[in-house]
């Protein structure tokens, strides 16, 4: 029942997001062939940035100022340690058994000597941190990615991601917790602190013109850096309809994949 409850509660917000989903696109914007369903997403895209505003963002920065670093990093690394066996298990379908034989090895030593995730021994022993999923493992193979589209709640993905983000969630350990308000906990504590991550982000968000644009541009930019392998060469990101020279105005990169955990 209280699961129900919870889809109930989801669907609501879903057809909120439906009955807004349509706006009106600036009139400087540029059609971007990757976006086809623009008007839609700016709408999904809107909602979705009011809900972060008035919920998420005021949580993540309580949760940073009432939680000391150590502790935070410690919840970040524990969390990370149980992507893992996500991570593995695309690696062995993508065909890179090595990485995945080293993605085994870092969920083995951080779990057992690092306290079940919380300390991070495996990067100082050497071990690299991998990031795959299965939208990653579909585009390893060939799969096209689709159109971009904001998902509700979710965020920027295309379609192909979208799809694998579910197919993910079964080879994560925290679906097969039987006990549910341990379930929700742990799915609730991990978008806390993904959000708290993301935060030094959102100054740079107020400083562009077109925030929507430029979170699409960095999302495609950065899966297409990943499926690659990173053998794609990255392009500086510009402010979409900003007037000013590209030279006077630095816009950050998406970051290639870390081999140390952030601390």
């Amino acid at each position: 029942m209280l699961r129900v409850k919870h889809a109930r509660t989801a669907l609501a917000i879903v057809c909120a997001v439906c009955v807004s989903g349509c706006v009106t696109l600036p009139a400087n914007s540029k059609r971007v062939p990757q976006d086809p369903w623009e008007s839609w997403n700016r709408g999904v895209y809107k909602v979705n940035d009011k809900l972060d505003r008035a919920v998420a963002k005021p949580v993540a920065r309580t949760y940073v100022r009432a939680v000391p670093k150590p502790v935070r990093t410690g919840i970040s690394n524990f969390f990370q340690n149980l992507r893992q066996t996500t991570v593995m298990v695309n690696d062995a379908l993508q065909g890179k058994f090595k990485a995945a034989a080293n993605d085994l090895a870092r969920f083995l030593l951080n779990t057992t000597v690092g306290i079940g995730g919380l300390l991070d021994p495996a990067t100082q022993a050497g071990l690299d941190l991998n990031n795959e999923d299965f939208g990653q493992t579909l585009g390893h193979w060939g799969v096209h990615p689709g159109p971009f589209v904001e998902i509700p709640l979710l965020g920027p993905s295309d379609v192909r991601d979208g799809a694998g983000r579910a197919v993910d969630i079964f080879t994560g350990p925290a679906h097969y917790v039987s006990n549910q308000p341990v379930s929700y906990s742990l799915y609730a504590v991990e978008l806390v602190d993904t959000r708290a991550g993301l935060l030094p982000l959102d100054d740079t968000l107020q400083n562009v013109f077109d925030p929507y644009a430029f979170i699409r541009d960095a999302y495609l930019q950065r899966r297409a850096y990943l499926i690659s392998d990173g053998k794609l060469k990255e392009e500086p990101l510009e402010d979409p309809g900003e007037d000013e020279p590209p030279a006077k105005k630095t816009i950050p990169q998406p970051v290639p994949p870390q081999s140390a955990t952030a601390q």
